[in-house]
């Protein structure tokens, strides 16, 4: 029997307590039909007539916020900003993972006090998951951040590996790649006037520079769009504590936090 569809949205959006998570800054979790999800929320009140500004993280995987994003999260929270996520698994930015999180943003939003638009920030395999939601909702987007984040799905992890999130074929998804790849979709964000940040390593050989940062820098551009790519040298795809410690990155995302684009 089929369930109507307010059966279904009353289900992806309760929300029950979860055990399983484990955050470096003390926060909320629970659950969205049956995935992990956190908020972290201020102690500091929102300005006077204003909603939450929040930080939406990419990916939240087991064990992802890490503590070394703990200095990071940390700023956001001292300048009343909200940071939340949830655990759609390796969905490589499939269909899958972008209806978890409209339901995540419905709730968060709906139910949370928080602002319609959210700063998003990825962390390598996060930039799939959160540019390729971002495509759809452009209008839901303060910014966007990126930490040598992955924008090309035939760069990292490859078709072969990926199709298998997308119910698809490698070939199937070779075919319909345009529809599905964040490098072929910021049409919609240049349009939105979405502001960009991307820190990346020059010798990162896991999500290559020139073939994820490069081309999203050099189309966004094209596109009349805003795009600040700060390169650092020497540094691959580690855990140097740079990249989590970078005060452009976090301004950058301060700024846009403020309040919607004019």
């Amino acid at each position: 029997m089929k369930k109507p569809l307010a059966y279904l949205t009353i289900l992806l959006l309760s929300l029950e307590p979860s055990q399983g998570k484990r955050l470096p800054v003390a926060g909320n979790t629970f659950e969205v039909a049956g995935h992990s999800a956190f908020l972290i929320l201020p102690e500091k009140p929102p300005a006077p007539g204003q909603l939450r500004p929040w930080v939406w993280y990419a990916p939240t995987l087991p064990g992802l916020p890490g503590e070394e994003e703990k200095w990071m999260l940390t700023r956001f929270i001292e300048n009343g900003i909200a940071v939340a996520g949830i655990d759609v698994g390796e969905s490589y930015g499939s269909p899958a993972g972008r209806r978890l999180y409209n339901a995540l943003y419905q709730r968060l939003t709906k139910k949370h006090g928080l602002s319609a638009q959210a700063c998003l920030l990825g962390r390598s395999r996060g930039g799939l998951m959160l540019y390729n939601w971002a495509a759809e909702n452009p209008a839901k987007v303060a910014c966007i951040a990126g930490i040598y984040p992955v924008c090309n799905l035939a760069s990292w992890p490859g078709l072969a590996k990926s199709c298998k999130a997308y119910n698809l074929t490698e070939l199937e998804l070779a075919k319909a790649l345009k529809e599905h790849n964040p490098i072929d979709r910021l049409a919609p964000l240049a349009k939105a006037r979405v502001p960009i940040f991307h820190i990346h390593g020059d010798m990162d050989s896991v999500v290559p520079l020139e073939a994820n940062s490069g081309i999203v820098s050099n189309r966004y551009l094209k596109l009349g769009g805003s795009m600040t790519l700060k390169i650092i040298k020497n540094q691959g795809h580690n855990m140097w504590t740079g990249w989590f410690r970078d005060e452009d990155l976090v301004n950058f995302i301060l700024q846009h936090a403020a309040g919607p684009k004019k």
